[in-house]
């Protein structure tokens, strides 16, 4: 009986391999025209990709020359013959097999089968490695099913096994499973009308979005686009959590062994060829304590692969190699994930969110998407979120679910609300009201007070994003040198570990316009000021005074950023999230006591930097329009929020300036 398939030979001398790319759902295997189906990744360390269409004669009743350690039927794994099956023609793109590997989609002919008239996936394991781990995906199987229901609903559905000896001496071992539709999820988003057609698919109604909390179907782009992530998010999550839960790690959590049944409306994880236990119980598996943090190690990996599905889900733009380098790279070499949407607004060539999908998801309900996506990709093994703690996530929850927050998420939620509006550029008196609101707020909620804390955190490179002080601009002035002001960064370094020594260093970019079409055309003369400052770190508190009774009605003046934040306090919505029921009068903070400034530099080009009074105007305007604070870092008197992602710093005049955390590593963009 020929046989044809998809797969990766050992070897060359079995087939001559053609290329032919295509997105089509089945492929007809023809002798004059072989396609090649797998994945691109290994054509450049494997090249003998391909189909291969092979004339062995396989019998059915022919004895097996190598161990087997499933010989034994049960009522979950049937051993099958290979004329149980009618093969098919054809196999599906999202079939492509791994290296050792042939696919063949069957139909189970076997009248007395219970998987009779069934179209089922031959999955032919060549090398001693596939093999492993067709007879491991059984054994999974058996541990699996007394809770059947489960396996059948987030599992791709192991049958049984083909096992058999073939001419060449050599054993034969072919794994029979479950088909669930021809496209793997990476198929699936790579089309370009991946969305409607997935709907479709899942045969979406308002029956089904209950599962995700929504109560709508349809509406636009970005709310379905979300409404589809949530279903396949919680559906992989619960998916994956079953087998935590039965004391397995995936291990292979991938875009391309993650299918989608259209019969059930499922995610299916895979065959779990590759799954492996927690405990280890072997003589030399160690103590408790061992196999605990092996089980958290296997856990964690679980929830980072999860993480990576969830921004190629999000972000179109991540399933491209290149950029995806880039942001695991990002991640790699230490940085925190907190800190992504900085880094990839800078690699996606974008100054905010607007336009594009995936960062609008992201940026809804006060950045919970990011949040998620931190969590998911922490840094830290043991800081990683947990399957249940992610189905209870308000990114994953929909509007008809009322999820209470953690005092964490609402710290999160006020430092993007606070980002987002800062993006926007629009400084009226209601936004530079409600970031005033956000910031006392994050003081407010600082969890890190301490000394030690910011020693730890504030080291690294912060970009200027918003300062309460005075804004003042080019719209309504002609200064002598008209200067639009670029990225202004703080870089915080430690002078030794012995010590509380910081060296703060203000960069200042900005170009200077030249001519008096500057309103159209930005292009000119591009310059760089930096100060240099040495501040010594104490603990210090940051008091409220209070005033006397006669300023009462200046105080009621909605302008007025502490009495406006005295009502938000007592409002329902912030009275469970606080740590106090009332304002306080002081709050912990961190004080940076000044050396004084070290050295000011200032780099300006052609042909500016020949005329003395250009650069002195220059160095005027720049210090007109950044504040002061940036300028001379000696008026810097505390810190009063700093985590992994922002930080505000209180100048001598009251003022608050904004952080944000930026990416050190400049080859990462």
């Amino acid at each position: 009986m020929a046989l044809c398939g998809v797969g990766l030979s050992p070897s060359f001398e079995s087939f001559e391999v053609v290329c032919v790319g295509g997105n089509l759902s089945t492929r007809r295997i023809r002798p004059s025209l072989m396609r090649a189906i797998g994945k691109s990744s290994d054509w450049k360390r494997r090249p003998c990709l391909g189909v291969r269409c092979s004339s062995l004669k396989l019998d059915g009743n022919a004895q097996t020359d190598i161990s087997v350690p499933v010989e034994e039927e049960s009522a979950h794994v049937i051993k099958f013959k290979i004329s149980d099956f009618k093969v098919l023609d054809r196999v599906s793109v999202g079939l492509g097999g791994r290296a050792g590997e042939v696919v063949f989609e069957a139909i189970v002919k076997d009248t007395d089968s219970p998987l009779y008239n069934t179209q089922v996936v031959l999955r032919r394991l060549t090398s001693v490695r596939a093999q492993r781990r067709g007879k491991r995906a059984i054994e999974v199987l058996k541990k699996l099913a007394r809770r059947r229901l489960m396996y059948h609903s987030y599992s791709m559905q192991v049958h049984g096994y083909i096992s058999s000896a073939i001419s060449s001496g050599r054993s034969s071992f072919t794994l029979v499973h479950g088909y669930h539709g021809s496209f793997s999820l990476r198929h699936w988003l790579q089309q370009s009308d991946w969305l409607p057609t997935l709907e479709a698919t899942l045969a979406l109604d308002k029956e089904s979005v209950r599962r995700v909390g929504d109560d709508t179907v349809g509406g636009s782009a970005v709310s379905r686009q979300l409404r589809m992530i949530r279903i396949l998010m919680r559906d992989l999550l619960i998916g994956v959590n079953y087998l935590h839960s039965h004391g397995l790690a995936h291990t292979e959590l991938r875009l391309e062994n993650v299918h989608i049944s259209p019969v059930d409306r499922h995610i299916k994880v895979g065959i779990l060829g590759n799954a492996a236990d927690f405990y280890d119980d072997s003589p030399n598996c160690g103590t408790a304590d061992n196999n605990m943090d092996r089980r958290q190690m296997m856990i964690a990996f679980d929830m980072r692969c999860l993480g990576f599905m969830m921004a190629k889900m999000v972000l179109r733009e991540l399933m491209d190699p290149l950029i995806f380098t880039k942001f695991k790279s990002f991640l790699t070499k230490g940085n925190d994930p907190s800190c992504l949407r900085e880094f990839l607004l800078q690699i996606l060539h974008r100054n905010s969110s607007s336009g594009n999908a995936g960062l609008q998801i992201l940026d809804r309900n006060w950045g919970a998407g990011w949040n998620l996506l931190s969590l998911l990709l922490a840094t830290e093994p043991s800081k990683r979120v947990s399957c249940l703690d992610a189905l209870t996530h308000p990114f994953l929850c929909g509007p008809r679910w009322r999820v209470v927050p953690s005092i964490d998420i609402i710290r999160w939620g006020l430092g993007s609300t606070a980002l987002r509006i800062s993006e926007e550029y629009i400084y009226g008196q209601p936004q530079r009201s409600r970031l005033s609101h956000f910031i006392e707020l994050m003081e407010m909620l600082n969890p890190n007070s301490r000394p030690k804390n910011w020693l730890e955190l504030l080291p690294g490179k912060w970009r200027l994003l918003y300062c309460t002080g005075r804004h003042i601009g080019l719209t309504f002035r002609q200064p002598p040198e008209q200067v639009l002001i670029g990225h202004v960064h703080l870089t915080v370094s430690r002078v030794s570990k012995l010590t509380t020594s910081l060296l703060f260093a203000s960069d200042i970019g900005f170009t200077v316009m030249i001519g008096q079409d500057w309103p159209h055309d930005k292009a000119g003369v591009d310059g760089k000021l930096q100060v240099n400052s040495l501040f010594r770190l104490m603990a210090g508190r940051r008091l409220y005074l209070k005033e006397e009774e006669k300023n009462t009605e200046k105080l009621s003046n909605p302008s007025n950023t502490r009495d406006a934040f005295a009502q938000k306090l007592s409002g329902r919505k912030w009275r469970k999230a606080l740590p106090f029921k009332e304002s306080p009068s002081s709050l912990p903070v961190a004080k940076l006591v000044s050396s004084g400034i070290d050295e000011v530099t200032m780099n300006l080009g052609d042909p500016l930097s020949k005329s003395i009074n250009s650069a002195t105007n220059v160095v005027q305007e720049v210090r007109t329009q950044v504040p002061p604070e940036m300028f001379d870092l000696s008026k810097f008197v505390c810190g009063t929020y700093v985590d992994s992602r922002l930080l505000v710093i209180r100048g001598v005049n009251g003022s608050a300036l904004l952080f944000t955390r930026s990416c050190f590593d400049e080859s990462c963009k």
